[in-house]
């Protein structure tokens, strides 16, 4: 486990109609995300790593399909800096993964379909009126990076 990372099982509740999933509940964590976003991605494609300094990222793999997260602790002063974890999330296993700041991460999907994943950040994208840098280090463009997905 990653200081920090918090991971949480998603369970579908099924009937007739289809499936309910709560993804989020803020009395059961304090964060508090203030944007949203949904991405798809397309089958073998790989999304980061890269790594914020300000921002939390909150991501939800319900489906469709399925991605395996890849995250690294870079923070110097983090008790379980330098580990490495990987979490299999998605269709067939429905997670919901807040990464702090400092926390290199990205995904590839591994479904043979486009994969979905929602995420909720603790910032805005480019600030307030989008006014401001983008809080990213993009490790997937440096030809030296120590985080790699394959």
């Amino acid at each position: 486990m990653i200081e920090g990372v918090i991971i949480k099982k998603l369970n579908k509740f099924e009937d007739d109609r289809g499936w309910l999933a709560e993804i989020y509940r803020n009395d059961e964590t304090n964060y508090n995300p203030v944007m949203g976003y949904v991405s798809s991605t397309k089958p073998g494609i790989i999304r980061g790593p890269h790594e914020h300094t300000k921002q939390s990222d909150c991501f939800v793999f319900l489906g469709p399909g399925d991605f395996e997260l890849h995250l690294w602790d870079n923070r110097e002063k983090s008790k379980t800096n330098g580990q490495y974890l990987k979490i299999s999330a998605g269709e067939n296993n429905p997670t919901m993964v807040i990464v702090p700041p400092g926390v290199a991460h990205g995904y590839k999907n591994i479904s043979d379909k486009d994969a979905w994943c929602i995420n909720l950040p603790d910032k805005l994208y480019k600030g307030k009126n989008k006014q401001e840098a983008v809080d990213e280090i993009r490790w997937e463009e440096k030809e030296n990076s120590p985080y790699k997905i394959s």
